[in-house]
């Protein structure tokens, strides 16, 4: 999206960052090249009005590549808090927050930083995994963020939804979801109308596995599942929840390495645009 590099939040709208962070997946690593690999992609969204909008966003927020998270990666158990921590400075300034990462776990301190600043949030995880598999405490693992993310008050699960899930956990922990092979029976309308019924009007956190998308799409991510959503499908969803109060997202799981001619890396930039897209369509109806 060529976007600026800026650590100067002054003044801005929205707030790109990348979580190059990899070391909790439980199949194929690469995801840490993920915010690489989405800016590269991103590159062929460049001014005029984006599709499906009919105005370019960037003219409607102010908007900067606020470079990659920092952090020493030969200390992993310190880099969820190095995560949180960073991104509350970022929220600090009033600054909308669109993360890339990295594999999945990475949602689960933004999560902390975004709930510190607006108390607890309803989650749409688009997903092909319910991510609820207990943990050890002190163990990072990218499969766990959701049922974390509950025990700890950070999400309501009553107005929480998952979206294309293709697996099983032991527990859904009271979140409603949408199995893959539901989609076409619901159609993205119904989709839509179910995700915005069980969200409501407070605010509300999206969370995007590259993985939601059958391989056919994105075949470049650590742990794919067959029976997926098409990416129209997907983007069409998303672009249909803009009634909802998102504070702040991210995209996830895109590993560049396994990727053919970029098209998960255009996928998640595809969301990316489609997020924000939503935000600056928020801010013209608000007339701001």
């Amino acid at each position: 999206m060529r976007r600026r590099y800026s650590r100067d939040l002054q003044g801005i709208d929205l707030a790109v960052w990348g979580i190059p962070f990899d070391a909790s997946v439980s199949n194929r690593p690469g995801a840490r090249f993920g915010p690489q690999g989405v800016r590269r992609a991103s590159a062929i969204f460049d001014g005029d009005p984006q599709y499906p909008f009919h105005m370019d966003p960037f003219e409607e927020l102010a908007c900067v590549d606020y470079g990659d998270c920092v952090f020493d990666y030969g200390r992993n158990a310190d880099i969820p808090g190095h995560i949180e921590a960073q991104a509350a400075e970022i929220l600090a300034t009033d600054t909308h927050l669109f993360s890339i990462g990295g594999d999945h776990f990475v949602t689960y301190p933004l999560l902390k930083a975004h709930v510190a600043k607006h108390g607890p949030l309803a989650l749409v995880q688009f997903d092909a995994h319910q991510d609820t598999w207990p943990d050890e405490g002190d163990r990072i693992d990218h499969g766990t963020f959701t049922g974390r993310a509950v025990r700890e008050g950070l999400i309501d699960p009553a107005r929480s939804i998952q979206i294309g899930i293709r697996t099983h956990a032991p527990e859904t922990c009271g979140l409603d979801m949408i199995y893959g092979e539901e989609m076409d029976e619901l159609g993205i309308k119904g989709v839509i109308n179910r995700v915005v019924e069980r969200v409501g009007s407070g605010p509300a956190y999206m969370t995007f596995d590259i993985d939601c998308l059958d391989p056919a799409f994105a075949p470049g991510t650590g742990t794919p599942v067959s029976g997926g959503l098409s990416s129209r499908e997907a983007l069409s969803i998303l672009r249909g929840l803009g009634k909802l109060d998102f504070v702040g997202g991210d995209v996830v799981e895109v590993a560049p390495a396994y990727d053919h001619a970029d098209i998960t890396s255009i996928a998640g930039a595809s969301v990316a645009l489609t997020y924000i897209g939503l935000l600056a369509e928020k801010r013209i109806r608000k007339g701001q």
